[in-house]
């Protein structure tokens, strides 16, 4: 396990000042008129126009890496590595997530792979819904490997974050699909 497959700040570092007083009350009122004009109850909403992500795509550095630590530690099957369809060279590869999902991965050979920046347009974090009895599983080989992460704490009992060899935030959540802190957000 590299030393950037585990952390204790998730990007927190490149965050900031976190706001106070009323520069914080500011931006909740509006957050507050955001969640009144736009959030709609289920039956008010429209249909979703697609049945869901067919795949993340994300670069990586190194596709064996990438894959050792997928498949060979996390455990996710690799199902795909092919060359990608427009940059010769590339690998395009994906591995299933459960539930359908797939989780794809490019390298692009002669292109500088600055790190992790939390910044607009990165991924801050994937969330993987993850079962009870596999959560303390995840946990324990973590903790066996040496891999640091955050979580659970803060109040929060069912997520810990890790970052993959890439720098890729993920959380492994121990709640269903479509729910979030208890709340179904999405009915079948």
């Amino acid at each position: 396990m590299s030393e950037s497959q585990g952390t204790q700040s998730q990007g927190t570092e490149s965050r900031g000042t976190q706001p106070r007083g009323e520069e914080l009350d500011a931006i909740r009122k509006r957050r507050g008129e955001l969640r009144e004009r736009y959030l709609r109850s289920g039956a008010a909403r429209s249909a979703t126009p697609t049945r869901g992500f067919h795949h993340v795509a994300l670069i990586c550095r190194d596709v064996e890496e990438t894959i050792e630590f997928y498949q060979e530690f996390l455990g996710a099957p690799l199902v795909e590595l092919v060359e990608n369809r427009d940059y010769a060279g590339s690998s395009h590869f994906f591995f299933d997530m459960g539930g359908r999902n797939l989780l794809g991965f490019f390298d692009f050979p002669g292109h500088p792979h600055p790190d992790f920046s939390e910044t607009i347009g990165a991924v801050q974090h994937i969330a993987l819904s993850t079962p009870k009895e596999r959560f303390a599983e995840i946990k324990a080989k973590l903790d066996a490997a040496g891999v640091d992460y955050l979580g659970p704490d803060r109040g929060i009992e069912d997520s810990l974050y890790i970052r993959d060899p890439n720098g890729v935030g993920l959380e492994f959540y121990a709640e269903e699909l479509g729910v979030f802190n208890g709340t179904e957000l999405l009915a079948d």
